[in-house]
Formats: C-alpha cells, sequence, structure tokens
C-alpha cells in the first residue's frame, strides 16, 4: 500500500483526503477526509481574478492539511485546481502560496481532466452492483463549474461546463453586491436559462440521454440527498449510494429556493458555507434529472479526490 494525498481545490470548498492505496488494484483505505468551505472562487465571474482575502482564506486551510499530511506521513501529495484557478488572471498567485506551503505546485487540471478523475473516483465502487445499469452519467456540480461524464468501465464522453451553484448565486442572485433572500421568481428563471444552456452545449457531445445511471457528486448533490433522508446530522455513510427520486428533488430544490437564509441555515445538515449557493445548487441537478428523464440520482461520498489518490498510487 502507498499512502498519498489527495488536495481538491474548487471554486467553493478546498478538501483533502489521504489514504493508503494498492498500487495495482486501486483499493483506497482512508485514513482522513476533510473539507473547508474558503469561497476561492469569491467574484471571479465578475472581475476575472481572485481576491485577497480569498486567497488567505485559502492558504490558511492548505497550513491545516500541510499539518495533517505531515503527521500521517503521506509519501507522494498532488494537488488539483479546478474552475475557479482556470479562470483568473492571477492565478499565480495562488500557485506560488500553494507551493510555498505545501511543498508542490498546484495542477490548474482542463475540465476534462476533472471529469476523468470524478469518474473514476465514482464508479470504482459501483463495477459490482449488478442492480445499477451502465453506462453511467456522473454529474459533478462544483462551485463554478459542472462535470458530465459517460462512460461503462471508462470515459467515453465528457464536458465541462460553467455553471456551478456559485457562479449562479453570484451571476443572477446578486444585486448590488446584496444577495436576494429568497430569489425572485425572474431571477430564478434567469439560473434556469443558463442551465438550459449549457446542457444544450453539452448534449453536442456528450450522449446524456443514453446513460442508464445517474450518479451525482459534490456538495449541492450531497446536502440535498441528507435532507432528502431527513438526517439530524451529516453522515456520510448515510448519503454514500443513497437512491433520491426526481419528485424529492424537485420538492427539495423548490423548499430551497421559497426559504428565507433562517430557514435554509437552520437545516440540521446544512454547511454554513452552503447556505447561500445551496438553491442554485440544487436547481442545476433537478434540471439535470428533468433534461434527461432521470428517475432517480445515485448519490456518490466518492469524487475527484478518491480518483486523484488512486491516480498517484
Amino acid at each position: 500500500m502507498t499512502r498519498v494525498a489527495a488536495v481538491d481545490c474548487g471554486t467553493n470548498s478546498i478538501r483533502l483526503l489521504v489514504a493508503d492505496v494498492h498500487p495495482e488494484t486501486g483499493e483506497l483505505k482512508e485514513l482522513d477526509r476533510r473539507m473547508t468551505v474558503v469561497r476561492l472562487g469569491q467574484g471571479v465571474d465578475r472581475t476575472g481574478r481572485l481576491a485577497p482575502e480569498a486567497l488567505e482564506r485559502t492558504f490558511a486551510a492548505c497550513r491545516e492539511y500541510a499539518e495533517v499530511i505531515r503527521e500521517l506521513g503521506a509519501a507522494r501529495v498532488r494537488f488539483v485546481a479546478t474552475s475557479a484557478s482556470r479562470d483568473a488572471e492571477n492565478r499565480d498567485a495562488f500557485t506560488d502560496g500553494v507551493r510555498e506551503i505545501l511543498g508542490v505546485t498546484p495542477e490548474v487540471v482542463t475540465g476534462d481532466q476533472e471529469a476523468e478523475f470524478s469518474f473514476t473516483g465514482a464508479t470504482r465502487e459501483l463495477a459490482g452492483r449488478d442492480h445499477l445499469d451502465r453506462p453511467y452519467l456522473v454529474v459533478d456540480i462544483g462551485g463554478g463549474s459542472t462535470e458530465f461524464v459517460v462512460g461503462d468501465e471508462h470515459v467515453e464522453a465528457a464536458r465541462s461546463v460553467d455553471v456551478g451553484c456559485v457562479r449562479m448565486t453570484e451571476r443572477h442572485l446578486l444585486r448590488d453586491g446584496v444577495l436576494t433572500d429568497p430569489p425572485a421568481p425572474e431571477q430564478i428563471a434567469a439560473i434556469r436559462s443558463d442551465i438550459e444552456a449549457a446542457l444544450d452545449l453539452v448534449e453536442r457531445t456528450v450522449p446524456l440521454r443514453s446513460a442508464r445511471t445517474l450518479v451525482g457528486l459534490a456538495g449541492s448533490v450531497t446536502t440535498v440527498a441528507a435532507i432528502a433522508l431527513g438526517l439530524d446530522a451529516y453522515d456520510p455513510a448515510a448519503i454514500h449510494h443513497a437512491r433520491i427520486s426526481v419528485e424529492r428533488v424537485r420538492e427539495i430544490t423548490e423548499e430551497l429556493l421559497a426559504a428565507p437564509h433562517e430557514r435554509r441555515a437552520a437545516i440540521p445538515v446544512m454547511h454554513p458555507g452552503r447556505v447561500d449557493v445551496i438553491g442554485a445548487g440544487a436547481l442545476v441537478l433537478l434540471s439535470i434529472m428533468e433534461r434527461i428523464g432521470a428517475r432517480e440520482v445515485v448519490v456518490s461520498e466518492r469524487d475527484i479526490l478518491d480518483g486523484v489518490a488512486v491516480a498517484l498510487a
């Protein structure tokens, strides 16, 4: 077994996985998995630059992760950065800061690379489950972008589009820098329009409707699942491979978009860093399910981090 550390830095959160991985079989034993909401992508859609305060929040999380990696003695470390750092003019400031703290250079991965890692991480445990038909459609709803991957044992087609919970919130739900809470019907319609246009783009190269099983990843999906399951506290074991119907996703999405901040914040499983963006994230998931006619989504707690860890070993 090889002890590795994988770090995934997205638009909304930065996450760490330290695991022992068998280099031949890809079998993974998790030692530490954690997530910090840093909102690295704050304002990037509008300004094209990473904000100084967003960088400092991210570097603070990196210092915490560096200590964990040292304590657990990971032999190999890989840091991947996704949508926000792909879009930013000043991404060198981000790259230099991470290198100084963790001793590795962040890989600003392409959307296709992100999709490949997500597919590997999400489907590795599904291979022996006969009740799940193939091909899979793996959907990774991030803060700045969403990745769509269709495949059986391997990726057959993939596309990344700039539709994520943070990007949609900042683009359509802010007025003079202040969040409209709850959003007006025309704001929700504007988000829907962006999502539908993105789905049209994806369908040019990815056969979304050929998939037999929809697999959903990342915080928007897992939070919707936790609400659907009625959990009193966030429980990854209960959420992993839960199957949530499109009817329940629609109900939760409508409730989240109609609820004021205080009511969303009071949901027991709601991470404070997702309160403002969960409505847009849930709407992305619902729109995908309605577009392809999915009756349910299979929720996975395994994602890009697991794919990066296996590749690293």
